[in-house]
């Protein structure tokens, strides 16, 4: 039962960019999506923990870890909509690279020459995946891929936070990722949506109010199923299943949206997880 909560959860963000897209046709931009998601996640929370509030309230790490989660799933959930899909997630999976620095920076953890050797792993992937399709040097394609660079960093963040903050109840760790994912999508959608920058907020609804519910559903039952997989199996194991996201994303990316994956895609991804489970195995 834990490998299989955790390929649920897998499952459910490989394959969430193909309801975000058909919510963004719809008016619904992904970040109002991602508010909305969250919104229903952490109204549960707030109604079955209300003790959480005092320890979020009284805790200025929360707060970091809160604008870490918000920022991690607002930018994967708007890359992962508008961009090329691989890119987007292998993208947002070079987060092995930037946990070296923080966790050395805000845990004192020593730099291993492992570490260094996932570092250039993960470099080297990156140069292959933003490699152009005509030749010549890599560079960003557009907004999606600096989201899903933008993503992979949070989510570094908001994991070496949460090891950080270990002590603190689960129920206030999972309460201050939820206001994360509602605040910082609603003031950035909103200064956006002022700018022109994004649509505003779209006329309700049943049509598209309906699907977000389902898929905020969905985003919370993984979130459930992977704290029930994460507690009982050891962090190694947890960290590879969750690399399936990538397989699960791919696939549907190629099945769905027609994409075609580039030998270079390929070869960059295959480092880029290599760096991964080089991770995971230092967790053992």
């Amino acid at each position: 039962m834990p490998y299989l909560a955790l390929l649920f959860n897998a499952f459910v963000w490989g394959l969430s960019w193909w309801p975000l897209r058909h919510l963004q046709a719809q008016g619904l931009h992904p970040l109002w999506a991602t508010l909305l998601f969250f919104a229903l996640g952490g109204t549960v929370i707030a109604l079955t923990r209300p003790q959480a509030w005092a320890t979020v309230c009284r805790t200025p790490a929360l707060w970091v870890l809160a604008l870490a989660s918000g920022a991690t799933n607002a930018a994967f959930n708007w890359g992962v909509s508008s961009g090329e899909v691989v890119r987007v997630v292998l993208l947002f999976y070079l987060m092995p690279l930037w946990a070296v620095g923080l966790a050395w920076w805000l845990l004192g953890e020593r730099i291993t020459g492992l570490a260094l050797v996932r570092v250039g792993l993960a470099l080297g992937g990156a140069l292959l995946v933003l490699r152009p399709v005509e030749g010549g040097w890599p560079a960003f394609q557009g907004l999606a891929d600096w989201l899903g660079l933008l993503g992979g960093m949070g989510f570094a963040l908001t994991n070496v936070v949460l090891r950080r903050q270990a002590a603190q109840p689960t129920s206030a760790r999972a309460l201050a990722m939820f206001l994360g994912g509602i605040t910082l999508p609603a003031l950035m959608g909103t200064v956006l949506a002022v700018q022109g920058v994004i649509p505003p907020w779209p006329p309700l609804q049943l049509t598209w109010l309906w699907q977000a519910l389902a898929l905020g559903s969905l985003f919370l039952i993984g979130n459930m199923a992977l704290q029930f997989g994460a507690s009982r199996l050891p962090v190694h194991i947890t960290s590879v299943v969750m690399l399936t996201e990538v397989m699960f994303a791919a696939g549907s990316a190629v099945w769905l949206g027609g994409e075609v994956l580039r030998p270079t895609v390929l070869a960059g991804g295959a480092l880029i997880l290599l760096a991964a489970l080089m991770a995971s195995r230092d967790k053992a």
